[in-house]
């Protein structure tokens, strides 16, 4: 089966309202084995609204409209809809209960007009809206299956969870499987991926860039479990056997927590000490429940002041090299380890920008100093994009050669 998602709204094309529906409904269909082919947005114009669905019957075998099914004027979704298919508008008696026991149970005032979202296409199936007063709507109509939905996210997502899902769902068990890495970009994983691309049939797989991570999702689908989970597990080993050292989990995890699970695992403590990234890569270590077992500390050394205060910065050094300097980032994470006598102490320093920068060290330069009783050294990175992602990137950076070095 494949679907086509029409966001229906004069906001959503003028770019008042950003359009987080059709993201949602992509992953989610992608998900139960759904081809999303098309991306449709449409003003509040009853002309327009009725040339995207003719040309959607056409091409499509499932057709999802978001947005147009409010109590005013210019809510015409289910009013152009039933008419360019010929279906009569009748009230629903059961669905007139419902939206007045909505404004009874909240304490509002309902207007006349809410009583136009009662009333349903002939033969078409109510969704119900338990958290807004616009029902849903589910026809099929020749081969072809219809679904209307409201346009305020909240009320979409619980409805399409709850009541679209099991009316579309194909005859399948499917299983998702994410596989997560770091330290390559989109473009080049798929190309090291592209033969598995192109013969993809079941499982397909698609990637999912964020910053400074790939996610891959891999979706296998068949009638027996135990199939399933084979076809998984051999597409899991196809990737494995050219990508693996950027793998960082098979679980779906943050690098975060795979980071506290290896120092756990090896009752290890850790510190950070942190300059261009201001203390992000605590605040993202933090978040990991059970961090208190493995995390010693966090530091801000942001000035050269703090830095020779607080970790014993050889002011010379800094003077000669400077504060973003491969030299610095070793001295930083010597001194932390010094003074807390933690296993491993890490630094950032950098030039986040964006301002900053000298004709030898440009905006998205960082420096990351790793110390252990063994060995101190320091990465040298330049990321591009602005100030928060510059930061971003390093503190990813940061944690994958912890990874590395774990």
């Amino acid at each position: 089966m494949n679907a086509e998602i029409v966001s229906v709204g004069t906001e959503i094309i003028l770019g008042n309202t950003l359009n987080t529906n059709t993201y949602y409904l992509s992953k989610k269909l992608w998900e139960i084995g759904i081809d999303v082919l098309y991306h449709t947005s449409v003003k509040d114009n009853p002309k327009l609204l009725e040339d995207v669905l003719k040309i959607g019957l056409e091409r499509s075998d499932l057709l999802i409209f978001t947005g147009g099914l409010g109590p005013t004027t210019d809510d015409m979704t289910k009013e152009v809809i039933s008419k360019t298919l010929g279906l009569d508008l009748k009230l629903n008696k059961k669905m007139e209960k419902s939206i007045k026991d909505y404004f009874n149970n909240t304490g509002k005032t309902m207007s006349p007009n809410n009583i136009k979202q009662a009333y349903l296409p002939c033969n078409a199936i109510p969704l119900v809206n338990e958290v807004g007063t616009a029902p849903g709507i589910y026809i099929e109509w020749n081969d072809k299956k219809i679904i209307l939905l409201p346009g305020p996210p909240k009320e979409m997502k619980l409805m399409f969870n709850k009541y679209v899902i099991p009316l579309i769902h194909q005859e399948y068990i499917i299983k998702i499987k994410t596989i997560n890495t770091i330290g390559i970009g989109e473009s080049a994983l798929e190309t090291l991926l592209l033969d598995i691309i192109k013969d993809q049939k079941n499982p397909r797989l698609a990637t999912y860039a964020k910053d400074g991570q790939v996610d891959i999702n891999i979706v296998a689908k068949d009638i027996k479990e135990e199939k399933v989970d084979i076809l998984l597990d051999e597409m899991v080993k196809k990737i494995d056997s050219k990508i693996s050292k950027y793998i960082y989990s098979y679980e779906n995890e943050s690098i975060e927590k795979v980071v506290f699970d290896k120092l756990k695992k090896r009752n290890m403590k850790i510190a950070f000490c942190e300059s261009c990234t201001g203390g992000l890569i605590s605040a993202r270590f933090t978040k990991v429940p059970g961090v208190s077992e493995v995390f010693d500390r966090g530091i801000v050394t942001y000035s050269n002041e703090s830095k020779i205060n607080e970790l014993n910065v050889n002011k010379s050094i800094l003077e000669k090299y400077g504060a973003v300097s491969e030299e610095i980032a070793i001295e930083m994470a010597k001194g932390l380890l010094n003074k807390t006598g933690v296993d491993i102490a890490l630094s950032t320093t950098g030039i986040a920008g964006p301002t900053g920068a000298s004709k030898n060290k440009p905006i998205g330069l960082v420096f990351i100093g790793i110390a252990t009783n063994l060995d101190s050294y320091a990465i040298k990175s330049i990321f591009n994009g602005d100030r928060n992602s510059i930061q971003n990137r390093a503190s990813l950076k940061a944690f994958d050669e912890l990874r590395k070095i774990l």
